[in-house]
């Protein structure tokens, strides 16, 4: 890929006096992380490019004292001298222009390295390879016992007309959605019941563009390392992958002041994933497509207060799938489970009848200062306090809505065929079941 103009310039990804001060505890946390990240050639390339910065700032010092010569040699009428002077600042001035280009070249291959290095786990992060390491924290409702054999709500989906993956294919490819009548309606009913639940509880509502730039991508860490899951458009553009990325640049080289924090974003969005790698896993229904729609929660705030903010955003989280009257069970990921900006995750995850297991419906991170770092996001403390200082991110799913689907039409389904709708979402919805009378009726007034 390209990179933003500039990128050698940026903040970079972690503290580099941390990482160079502290390189033993670094390259423990990678490996907790499973990440390949090579040390020595981290000092290297920081090495390289300080010796170059090093040595032009000499040279700069000569060719200013030869300058500043100049005026006292010509006033002298040391012209001889004066000329040699002259020729030694134009020497000086073409090998500063070589080590720049140098300095610049060797900054953006040490930015580079920086850009594909993830967070450091938090220190309470349970220490793990894979997913298999995640620790269960809690569970919540009743896993529906019905007494009849559950249909997965892709079969449910089709025989009550609501949902049409062969068109979807037809119109775009597979792992693409198409709904109608009354599965259009949920779709829409979902959206609005996640984005005012999460208004009436303090959050400021956003509308975001779906297409982004690279410094957008790259500021919360889906460029570089992640580039192949993005679809990206010929002029440059990504379609975003969820509303984070646009939540989070909203602050972007911006430094805002500490009386503002926190601040608590949220909005819906569809999103975009190619979803390289994930052949054959979920390939049916509505849990791993294309492109889905997502309400999202972002919160900025002090470094101090980042902990307390991420279990409030997954109590958020929670309180739409309670709402919503959905098992779960709420999962704390292990250090090789993370999410690549991520130092702390929580997962929610709801259950599915028909599958009979619990599927990722939500997860929220605590980024620290990582994304703030790349995005140069700061807070000012007061007038007195002259440096401002980063502040960190969260950001949670609140929830992905097709998932909320799933998990509503095969825990709510009854034997006849029909779905019950939850009660929260009737005024939405219109109806208080799909596929019966009522439902009918109304499916065929929308068709």
């Amino acid at each position: 890929m390209s990179y933003p103009a500039g990128v050698a310039d940026w903040g970079l990804m972690l503290d580099t006096k941390y990482v160079r001060e502290n390189l033993e505890a670094v390259a423990t946390a990678m490996r907790w992380r499973n990440s390949d990240w090579d040390s020595e050639a981290f000092v290297r390339a920081d090495d390289a490019r300080r010796a170059l910065i090093s040595q032009s700032e000499v040279l700069k010092a000569q060719r200013n004292q030869a300058s500043r010569g100049i005026g006292a040699l010509l006033k002298a009428q040391k012209i001889e001298q004066a000329d040699r002077a002259r020729a030694e600042v134009q020497a000086l001035n073409q090998r500063i222009r070589q080590l720049e280009e140098q300095r610049d070249a060797a900054e953006l291959h040490f930015t580079k390295q920086l850009l594909t290095l993830p967070n450091i786990p938090a220190d309470d992060v349970p220490i793990g390879n894979s997913e298999a390491d995640n620790v269960e924290v809690r569970r919540w409702g009743n896993i529906p016992l019905l007494d009849f054999e559950p249909r997965p709500h892709w079969q449910l989906g089709a025989d009550l007309g609501i949902l049409d993956m062969e068109r979807a294919v037809k119109l775009a490819k597979s792992r693409f959605v198409l709904l109608s009548g009354l599965g259009a309606r949920l779709e829409r009913a979902l959206i609005n019941f996640m984005v005012d639940t999460h208004v009436a509880r303090g959050y400021q509502e956003w509308w975001c563009p779906v297409l982004g730039n690279a410094h957008t991508l790259t500021g919360t860490g889906q460029l570089p390392k992640f580039a192949d899951d993005l679809f990206k458009t010929t002029d440059g553009l990504y379609l975003i992958p969820t509303a984070e990325v646009m939540l989070t640049n909203i602050h972007r080289a911006e430094i805002l002041e500490e009386a503002s924090l926190p601040l608590r974003y949220c909005s819906y969005t569809p999103c975009f994933r190619e979803e390289a790698g994930s052949a054959g896993r979920d390939t049916r229904g509505l849990i791993r497509v294309h492109q889905f729609d997502k309400v999202e929660m972002v919160r900025f705030c002090t470094p101090e207060n980042s902990a307390a903010e991420l279990e409030a955003m997954v109590a958020d989280a929670e309180n739409i799938l309670q709402l919503l009257g959905l098992p779960y069970r709420v999962v704390e990921l292990c250090s090789g489970d993370l999410g690549f900006a991520a130092a702390k995750t929580y997962d929610l995850e709801v259950w599915l009848a028909a599958a009979g297991a619990y599927r990722e419906i939500s997860s929220c991170s605590n980024c620290t200062d990582f994304q703030a770092r790349r995005a140069s996001i700061r807070f000012r403390g007061s007038p007195d306090n002259a440096r401002p200082s980063f502040v960190h991110t969260l950001n949670g799913s609140g929830l992905a809505v097709g998932r909320a689907m799933a998990a509503l039409l095969e825990n709510y389904q009854r034997a006849d065929g029909s779905v019950k709708v939850p009660e929260v979402l009737v005024p939405y919805m219109g109806v208080e079941i799909i596929g019966g009378k009522a439902a009918t009726a109304s499916q065929a007034a929308d068709q």
